[in-house]
C-alpha cells in the first residue's frame, strides 16, 4: 500500500492514507484548538454559501429564477472545490512527505470522533443535567424543532443523527475519497454543507436549495446503503444488537423515510437495537408527518444512546477493516 515517490521515497497510497486519517481522527477529533486559530474548511464553505445565499436568494424573485440562481451557486462551489482538491493533491505529490498535507485534509474532513463526542454529550446531559441541557447539546447535530420534544424525543433525535451522520460524516467522505481522491472528497463535503444549509424544505430554501438537495441525494445513494450494511454487520459484534433484525428492518422500512438515503442507516440502527425511529417531526415551520421506522420502542432513553454509540464504534471499525481488506486484495492482485 505504498507508492513510489520520485527519488525513491515511499508514499502511502489512497487506501493507506484514508486508514491513517481514520485512526488519527479518533485521536485528535475535530482539532478545536487549531481551528480556533484558522477556519475549518467546512466553515469557509459555509461562509461562502451564506454570502451567496444572502445576495442571490431574494424572496420576491420568481421560483424559477431562484432555482436557477441556486444551481449557479452549486456549480460555482463544486468547481472551486474540485480545483482546490486537485491542487492540494498535486502539491502533496510534488514534494517529499507532502502526503502529510493530504493526510491532514482528509482527517479534517472526516467526522468520526466529533460525531461520537456530540452524541455522547446528549446522553450525558440526559442522564445528569436534565432535558434543557440535553436539548442544548442535541441542537449541535440536528436541525429539527426541539421545543416540544420530551426526553424520549431528544434521545431518538440523537440516535437518528448518529445513524444518518455515520453515512454523511464517515462513510460518504471515505467513499468519495477512495473513488476520486481529494477532488471527490472536497466536492462531496461542499455539496453536503450546502445541503445542510440551504437544502431544507422551508419556504425560503425550497427553490433556491433544490439543486443542492438533489445533488446531495445523488452523491449519498451508494454511501447511505453501504452505511446501513456496515451497521447491520456491526450488530454481529454488539452484545445488545440483533443483526438479522437490522437487515430485515433496513430492507423493509428504509424507503419509508422522506429522504431517499437517510432511511438506510436509520432503519438498520432501529432494527439492530429494537427501536422505532423517525416518525413525525418539525423542521422550522415545516411539519414532516413521516411514518415510524422499526417496530420497537419509541421511548428511547440515554441508555439507548450509549447502545447506539457502541454500535457506531463497531461500524467504524468494520468500515476500516473493509478498507484494509481492499488494500490487501489490491496488493495481491
Amino acid at each position: 500500500m505504498l507508492a513510489e515517490f520520485p527519488g525513491g521515497l515511499a508514499r502511502p497510497d489512497t487506501l493507506l492514507l484514508v486508514l491513517l486519517a481514520l485512526a488519527l481522527d479518533w485521536v485528535v477529533g475535530d482539532m478545536r484548538i487549531l481551528f480556533r486559530v484558522v477556519p475549518h474548511p467546512v466553515q469557509l464553505v459555509g461562509a461562502l454559501v451564506a454570502l451567496l445565499e444572502k445576495r442571490l436568494n431574494r424572496e420576491w424573485r420568481a421560483a424559477a429564477t431562484r432555482r436557477l440562481r441556486g444551481l449557479f451557486v452549486v456549480a460555482v462551489l463544486i468547481a472551486l472545490a474540485a480545483i482546490l482538491g486537485f491542487e492540494i493533491a498535486r502539491l502533496s505529490r510534488a514534494v517529499p512527505y507532502g502526503w502529510a498535507i493530504e493526510l491532514f485534509v482528509v482527517t479534517a474532513l472526516v467526522a468520526q470522533r466529533s460525531l461520537f463526542d456530540h452524541v455522547y454529550a446528549v446522553a450525558a446531559a440526559l442522564k445528569g443535567r436534565g432535558l434543557a441541557a440535553a436539548k442544548r447539546e442535541v441542537r449541535h447535530i440536528v436541525g429539527r424543532d426541539l421545543d416540544h420534544l420530551d426526553d424520549h424525543g431528544v434521545a431518538r433525535a440523537a440516535i437518528e443523527s448518529c445513524a444518518e451522520n455515520f453515512s454523511d460524516g464517515v462513510v460518504a467522505p471515505v467513499f468519495w475519497y477512495v473513488a476520486l481522491g481529494l477532488p471527490g472528497l472536497m466536492v462531496y463535503k461542499t455539496v453536503n454543507t450546502m445541503d445542510s444549509m440551504i437544502g431544507h424544505r422551508s419556504v425560503r430554501y425550497r427553490d433556491f436549495g433544490l439543486a443542492a438537495a438533489r445533488l446531495d441525494d445523488v452523491l449519498n445513494l451508494v454511501p447511505a446503503r453501504l452505511a446501513g450494511v456496515l451497521i447491520a454487520v456491526a450488530a454481529l459484534f454488539a452484545p445488545t444488537a440483533n443483526p438479522f433484525r437490522a437487515f430485515a428492518t433496513m430492507f423493509r422500512d428504509a424507503r419509508k423515510h422522506s429522504s431517499p438515503n437517510a432511511g438506510w442507516p436509520e432503519a438498520a440502527t432501529a432494527g439492530a437495537l429494537g427501536l422505532a425511529l423517525a416518525g413525525p417531526r418539525r423542521y422550522g415551520e415545516v411539519r414532516a408527518d413521516d411514518p415510524w421506522i422499526g417496530a420497537g420502542r419509541a421511548r428511547a432513553t440515554y441508555q439507548d444512546i450509549h447502545r447506539t454509540l457502541f454500535l457506531y464504534v463497531v461500524a467504524c471499525a468494520v468500515n476500516a477493516a473493509l478498507l484494509a481488506l481492499l488494500g490487501v486484495l489490491r496488493t495481491a492482485i
